[in-house]
């Protein structure tokens, strides 16, 4: 369905789609099937829409805009493609931004040229989209800086038996804490408390606040974390479910097993975070696209 007050110029248009009053879409641009334009949208020709895209009104989708299926941009959306605009002036190339499938962005949201917003990520209302945004993340102020995870549940304690390995999903130990008027001393044994032996550690600090940590799984590497000083959350992902886990003692520790997909976030400015991994490093062990990482879980069942 074209609404007749519509200029729609563009043949590659999927069945089931319909364009209301007051759009202009230009002969190069591609849309999906069953999506659905409002009033008062612009769409420029070097355009890619998926399908069952929703689209709210006042939105201007400008050359080099990549738009996967099922995502929702909201009323007034404001995508750029230039980062150093002149009037007449035109680069080469315009900055390619992708929204990936199943994003959200809220009204009145602008993007940066050149962003990439991740699988079912959610953008609030009002949000300067400066850096890419990683899936399922919630991002929120100008600058946007993510605030939590979609789907993320809260995750108590599976405090271990000692001397038994723990197997299976994501763990948040415990680890003995011993306090006297000397101090505190906190202890892990390695293949007890700490479910495998450790064939390297690294330490991770001096993070700011809004940047995120992680963001990949491994193949065969397990990990366990222990914030030694200050805070940060974590995001234990395994391609079904979504747990996230607050590190704020030195005694507790998160036990991530191969094929999960790891995240740290809201790093205290203090934060010092003590990982140990049960491999040495090798590039090939790394996951970091997470659609690979879904397709090889779904792989496996």
């Amino acid at each position: 369905m074209i609404h007749a007050s519509s200029d729609v110029q563009s043949s590659n248009i999927g069945e089931g789609t319909r364009i209301w009053q007051f759009c202009v879409v230009l002969p190069g641009a591609v849309i999906g099937r069953d999506c659905n334009i409002c009033s008062h949208c612009f769409i420029e020709n070097d355009v890619v829409i998926g399908d069952r895209v929703t689209v709210k009104s006042g939105v201007q989708l400008w050359d080099g805009l990549r738009v996967g299926d099922d995502v929702f941009i909201g009323p007034n959306v404001t995508f750029t493609n230039d980062r150093y605009p002149r009037s007449r002036q035109y680069p080469d190339r315009f900055a390619v931004t992708e929204i990936e499938t199943g994003a959200s962005i809220g009204a009145n949201a602008t993007l940066l040229p050149g962003v990439r917003i991740g699988r079912n990520a959610m953008i609030g209302a009002g949000a300067v989209v400066t850096r890419s945004v990683p899936p399922n993340a919630i991002a929120v102020g100008n600058p946007a800086r993510i605030v939590g995870y979609v789907d993320a549940t809260p995750a108590g304690f599976v405090a271990p038996v000692p001397g038994v390995e723990i197997e299976g999903g994501q763990n948040l130990v415990e680890l003995p804490m011993i306090t006297d008027i000397r101090g505190s001393l906190s202890v892990g044994e390695f293949a007890r408390s700490v479910p495998f032996d450790a064939r390297r550690y690294f330490l991770v600090f001096d993070v700011p606040s809004e940047h995120t940590r992680g963001e990949h799984a491994h193949r065969e590497c397990h990990q366990f974390l222990v914030c030694v000083h200050g805070r940060v959350h974590a995001i234990a992902d395994d391609g079904r479910q979504r747990k996230e886990f607050v590190l704020d003692r030195p005694n507790l520790g998160l036990h991530l097993p191969p094929m999960t997909w790891g995240t740290q976030y809201k790093y205290s400015p203090d934060a010092v975070l003590l990982v140990f991994a049960s491999h040495y490093y090798d590039p090939d062990d790394y996951i970091r696209d997470y659609d690979e990482f879904l397709k090889l879980v779904r792989g496996r069942e």
